[in-house]
């Protein structure tokens, strides 16, 4: 038996129905490249990173995301479209196949813990297929030191195959690929899919369930930084609003830039050890934090290359537009160690409105951040498809729906209760378009943007005058440092007024029609913050 690590944790894997050959237990990062190299999963590319090709699966596959139903969970995760319910029988059915077929195989384990923070630390034991994968365990969960790992004791396991494929028929999966969480048996179960998300977010759901249930902790899908001062700021928003972008602050610490708990006990701490970056457009004038970090121990996915050569090129997308880079947390610069911040001070939803409606920044009242959060909009441009410039809306509640295993409004009422508790500003910041639509208007500038936060950030906003929106009833500051006045308020960007206030009117429509879904569970502080869509536009 070929087995790099004690004796007595290779005989571990025997409890959980593994029987493989050979082990290899928390290898190195060099060495995991050695192996995947070796075995033609990755090259090395011209950045010392190593790259692979996830497969036919390039992201995350929400219609293949199951949660068993079992006493546990029956009465407590909101069941529908994002959370799929799966039958316990089956459920252990096709994880008996699955570790079958692994005892077959060489497997990788890895033991790693998420959270920060002492208190709520997760200890999980990551038994992989391929070596890659294991070293994105490395890369992107917290790591033991080695006098940690002696006493290793999980309280998640994390089985990945994605050489496994499952027959829908007889295992009860809609397709041969799935990602499977068992809150009873606190297992995490993958398979048919190389997408190395699938692990991260299967955890890091877990954990958006676990924490608001049974610990009284807010689960946010949002980055964090800290000033000189200790001062906390969240950054929450979907892809392309800017959130890795502005919260990668020169004169701030990145305290995480995706997975963040906020406890009863007031302190913000990241679930992750590493980072997980979209590299589509990728520069090192643009993003210099990522870029520097793309080096030996790194992981590329599905990157082009530059002709006949090794060296990537971040424009290509023709496996996917979702390319992707993980690396250790510790590969940027200016980070707060440990990843663990104070109560935050301001908190910033960023969305990126194609429709050039919504102010550059205005600040929210409880009811207002808690509909927003829950809504968790922005809008995306056709762009790529010709002759179509219309913006279309976006929602997912609580900037993360796909990773929320409870009830949106669950969350959005534990945010309202700790915004009063620590009378935190909340802000919501436009990075979008002003001046009219996208193919009409602009986008804001980013050394705009940048400014309206950090003035939020020092206070020096909380003495100026506002106005109020007269659709969304939004406070709009009319006044902010280094920044033009007249942008402040999007009405007057737009040469033509009552274009304005249609386009402003069917946004908020589109706003109070995604809301209907959650109404029913909503309080009246949170019913309070929908706009007021005018009658006579």
């Amino acid at each position: 038996m070929n087995i790099q690590g004690s004796h007595a944790k290779a005989e571990a894997l025997k409890e959980y129905g593994i029987h493989s050959e050979v082990q290899y237990w928390n290898l190195e990062p060099a060495t995991l490249e050695e192996h995947s190299i070796e075995q033609k999963h990755a090259v090395r590319t011209s950045l010392g990173a190593i790259a692979v090709n996830t497969g036919k699966f390039t992201g995350r596959s929400p219609k293949d995301r199951f949660i068993v139903k079992d006493d546990i969970t029956s009465d407590s995760v909101w069941w529908g479209g994002i959370n799929i319910p799966f039958e316990a029988d089956k459920f252990d059915r096709l994880y008996n196949k699955v570790v079958a077929y692994l005892s077959d195989c060489p497997v990788y384990v890895r033991d790693a813990y998420a959270c920060a923070d002492n208190d709520y630390r997760t200890n999980i034991r990551a038994i992989n297929e391929y070596p890659w994968s294991n070293q994105f365990v490395y890369n992107m969960f917290l790591r033991p030191d080695a006098n940690e790992l002696e006493n290793f004791e999980p309280e998640w396991l994390v089985i990945n195959a994605p050489g496994f494929m499952a027959d829908p028929e007889l295992d009860g999966t809609r397709q041969a690929n799935f990602a499977i969480l068992n809150f009873t048996r606190k297992i995490a179960l993958i398979g048919g899919t190389g997408y190395t998300g699938e692990i991260k977010k299967g955890i890091f759901s877990a954990l958006n369930f676990v924490l608001p249930h049974q610990r009284n902790t807010l689960p946010m899908h949002c980055s964090a930084n800290m000033g000189e001062g200790g001062d906390t700021a969240l950054y929450f928003g979907l892809s392309g609003t800017g959130k890795t972008t502005l919260s990668a602050d020169p004169n701030r610490r990145l305290i995480g830039d995706d997975e963040h708990g906020w406890s009863p006990e007031n302190s913000i701490f990241n679930f992750e050890g590493g980072c997980y970056a979209k590299t589509i457009d990728l520069t090192e004038e643009k993003e210099p934090d990522i870029y520097h970090a793309i080096k030996a121990g790194a992981i590329l996915e599905n990157i082009g290359y530059q002709e006949g050569s090794n060296v990537p090129n971040f424009e290509n997308c023709d496996i996917t537009e979702n390319t992707r880079v993980s690396y250790p947390i510790d590969f940027i610069d200016n980070i707060a160690l440990p990843s663990v911040g104070k109560d935050p001070k301001n908190v910033f939803f960023l969305t990126c409105d194609a429709y050039g409606v919504l102010p550059p920044i205005s600040k929210l009242t409880p009811g207002q951040a808690m509909f927003h959060f829950i809504s968790g909009y922005t809008a995306k441009v056709a762009g790529t498809e010709e002759g179509v410039t219309e913006p279309s809306s976006t929602f997912s509640a609580c900037f993360g729906a796909p990773f929320m295993p409870l009830h949106p409004t669950a969350y959005a009422e534990m945010l309202g209760k700790k915004m009063g508790d620590s009378h935190v500003n909340v802000w919501l910041v436009n990075t979008g378009w002003s001046g009219g639509s996208y193919g009409v208007g602009e986008r804001m500038k980013l050394k705009f943007t940048r400014a309206m936060i950090t003035e939020a950030l020092v206070g020096d906003l909380d003495s100026v005058e506002y106005e109020t929106h007269p659709i969304f009833g939004l406070a709009m500051p009319t006044t902010c440092p280094n920044v033009p006045d007249e942008i402040l308020n999007p009405r007057n960007t737009w040469a033509d007024k009552n274009a304005y206030d249609r386009k402003a009117n069917q946004l908020a429509s589109e706003f109070n029609k995604n809301f209907e879904q959650f109404e029913a569970y909503a309080n009246e502080e949170i019913l309070s913050g929908a706009p007021k869509v005018s009658m006579n536009a």
